[in-house]
């Protein structure tokens, strides 16, 4: 046990510090492991306690080398037990979490060494960092890049996808999903510093946590199952408007649907088909099946007729006929979507659609394709924009100038898709949520006026 560090920082007035025991064991590499987790903990304003009685959680960070190691481990995961009761365990052990919790049910997190983000998410939920505005450098948030109204919460990292055009795997990984309650945690500080839409993302969103095997975690008062649709209802109790992004379509995102059509989450899906013809999406290795792709957005929209669905496509891939673009454009007829964006096709090292041995489209027809593509599916958003005509909605706010104010209403997202410029007889700030009539529309924008 580490009963060397001593508190250094007393306490706000009035405010009691929460309290960590440490228990440290194995080689060199765990003790720079619990000097890194004590480091985080000690820059969140926890103290270091000397001993398991009285602490607010105890972490014992374990080795599992040998038997005799493992024997000690569970031994001062007993002891911890006994004086305290809540017990988080990290370490080479973890990696044999059936083996702790067969001995320990009641620990309150395992994970294995190096899952730095996973213990501080077992520490935040037994006891809740103190936020002290004269002493800390931090705001609870963290530091936003983005305005204060909106923030983007990645759920996950990596992709398990093995799309023929992409290397994100081979960059970042298979799908590794952040801990539930973490990312609850994460969005309740968002929104209580002021946050009125959260921006979900991951490289493949629908996916979360499959990796984890769906686990249930405690969260609160009530426990979470981690997983798409368990999350995004959650995320809707918040109050915050809760937007979808990089949704692979997965059979189960029809789930979410409802959600959407009660006001939980925005109705808005943002899922990259990448194609329409059969071809392209094999050599592609996306789903294939886009005439069942037409059924179910159908069916979505049925449910929920307010559903925006975004989408980006690749113009111009290796073996793309003259055929297979125009049942591209024949599927956009049909489908409908509200927003889109295409690119044209580019090669990316060590992808394998480089070594398919499908002949390249030349850039000149490239090009031309792309140029048919955007119009083709102007005239689609033009008409399907000006069927909002003389309709009330919600518009949150991102600018305030002298010519009036620019929003975005519940099927735009920021930076990527259309606003709504509105002119407004009384004053509005930046953030805020304003009910709007739409006077008219273009291609790509709605004009409004805050009523």
């Amino acid at each position: 046990m580490l009963t060397s560090l001593d508190p250094v920082l007393a306490p706000a007035a009035g405010r009691a510090a929460p309290r960590i025991s440490f228990v440290s064991l194995g080689c060199p590499k765990a003790l720079v492991d619990s000097e890194r987790i004590i480091t985080r903990l000690r820059a969140e304003g926890y103290e270091i306690a000397k001993k398991h009685d009285g602490a607010d959680a105890v972490i014992v960070n374990t080795c599992g080398f040998l038997d005799s190691a493992k024997r000690e481990s569970l031994a001062a995961i007993g002891s911890a037990m006994a004086e305290n009761g809540k017990v988080i365990v990290t370490g080479c052990m973890g990696a044999e979490p059936e083996v702790i919790r067969q001995a320990y049910p009641n620990v309150l997190a395992v994970s294995g060494p190096q899952a730095y983000e996973s213990v501080m998410a077992a520490v935040h939920e037994a006891a809740e960092p103190l936020h002290d505005p004269f002493i800390d450098l931090l705001p609870p948030q963290g530091i936003k890049l983005t305005p204060r109204h909106y923030s983007y919460l990645k759920i996950a990292e990596g992709c398990n996808n093995s799309c023929s055009f992409c290397i994100i795997p081979r960059l970042r990984g298979r799908l590794a999903s952040r801990p539930v309650s973490e990312v609850l945690r994460e969005a309740e500080k968002l929104v209580k510093a002021g946050v009125k839409e959260l921006l979900v993302v991951s490289q493949d969103t629908a996916a979360y946590g499959l990796d984890l095997g769906y686990p249930l975690q405690q969260h609160g008062d009530r426990e979470v199952r981690a997983k798409f649709l368990d999350l995004a209802g959650e995320l809707g109790r918040l109050g915050a408007w809760v937007r979808l992004h990089y949704i692979y379509p997965y059979p189960h995102v029809d789930d979410v649907i409802p959600l959407m059509a009660e006001g939980s989450v925005l109705p808005y899906l943002d899922i990259p088909f990448q194609h329409a013809a059969p071809n392209v999406l094999r050599a592609m290795r996306r789903p294939g099946k886009q005439d069942r792709t037409l059924d179910r957005i159908k069916a979505w929209r049925d449910i929920c007729p307010d559903l925006t669905l975004r989408s980006t496509f690749i113009v111009g891939f290796p073996g793309e006929t003259e055929e297979d673009f125009q049942i591209l454009l024949d599927w956009l007829s049909e489908a409908k979507l509200e927003r889109v964006g295409a690119f044209k096709y580019e090669p990316v090292e060590g992808a394998p659609a480089n070594t398919l041995g499908l002949p390249h489209v030349p850039p000149e027809v490239q090009a031309e394709r792309l140029d048919r593509f955007m119009k083709h599916q102007q005239l689609i958003s033009a008409r399907l924009l000006a069927r909002k005509v003389g309709r009330r909605m919600p518009v949150i706010i991102d600018a305030v100038g002298p010519g009036g104010a620019v929003g975005r209403s519940k099927g735009d997202a920021p930076e990527i898709d259309g606003k709504v410029h509105l002119s407004h007889r009384f004053p509005v700030r930046v953030g805020d949520i304003v009910t709007a009539r739409v006077d008219r529309a273009d291609a790509y924008d709605l004009h409004a006026t805050v009523v």
